[in-house]
């Protein structure tokens, strides 16, 4: 079979970053981690405090 065989011995480069790029593209990744921690933190407190007193005596 010989379908196929010619990429495979072809070579992909891909996009190659600049130096200034590649800073750029960490700092804007580590920006959207941080807002996507920012707001898992914010639905976990509001759910906390929406719940209030009503999860302890259920348990218990």
């Amino acid at each position: 079979m010989t379908i196929g065989r010619h990429e495979d011995t072809e070579r992909r480069e891909g996009v190659v970053l600049t130096p200034e790029q590649a800073k750029s593209r960490r700092a804007r990744n580590i920006a959207i981690g941080v807002a996507v921690a920012l707001f898992v933190a914010l639905f976990y407190f509001v759910t906390i405090v929406k719940l209030g007193g009503n999860v302890v005596p259920r348990a218990g």
